[in-house]
């Protein structure tokens, strides 16, 4: 893997990271809002395997891997939730929007509007997925973009019984 710039704190970074030292750890304890004031307590998304991206309208590598989140949001043959959380914190209209722009539907425009999940998170680097299991806890982590769609990632998901298979 080529090193790149790192979005959020101009580090290099490898392109593309796959972390499991943080296995087990429970969903964050963060309440996310949208463009029209409802809320979304993450800790609450148990029950099923969710799939949390941390991502910012103007940060390339994001944007770059949002339709293949896109792709795999609500497909048929996952048993998946892709929870989108922008840290864009001015304007939680803005990323409605932006989503709406490029044909994003089935992503949500949850906003993180105080910056506070990439703490919780352990992280500096955006974009970063996190897979949880159906109890909430966390299974692996990929910092940098990837191609969600892809059989490799499909594979990854399928680590928190998140595909039909």
């Amino acid at each position: 893997m080529q090193p790149r710039p790192d979005a959020a704190t101009g580090q290099d970074t490898p392109a593309g990271k796959l972390d499991r030292t943080r296995k087990g750890s429970p969903l964050p304890e963060l309440t996310v809002s949208d463009a029209m004031g409802e809320t979304l307590d993450l800790a609450s998304l148990k029950g099923r395997p969710t799939l949390v991206n941390l991502w910012a309208t103007w940060c390339a590598p994001c944007v770059a891997e949002l339709p293949t989140l896109n792709s795999i949001a609500n497909r048929a043959d996952l048993d998946l939730q892709v929870v989108t959380v922008s840290q864009d914190m001015a304007e939680p209209e803005k990323v409605q929007t932006f989503l709406d722009q490029r044909g994003l539907a089935q992503l949500p425009a949850w906003v993180d509007a105080k910056g506070d999940l990439p703490f919780k998170l352990g992280t500096a680097t955006l974009p970063v997925t996190v897979l949880y299991d159906s109890e909430g806890r966390e299974v692996w982590r990929y910092s940098g973009d990837n191609d969600w769609t892809s059989p490799e990632a499909i594979t990854l998901l399928s680590e928190a019984g998140a595909t039909g298979e």
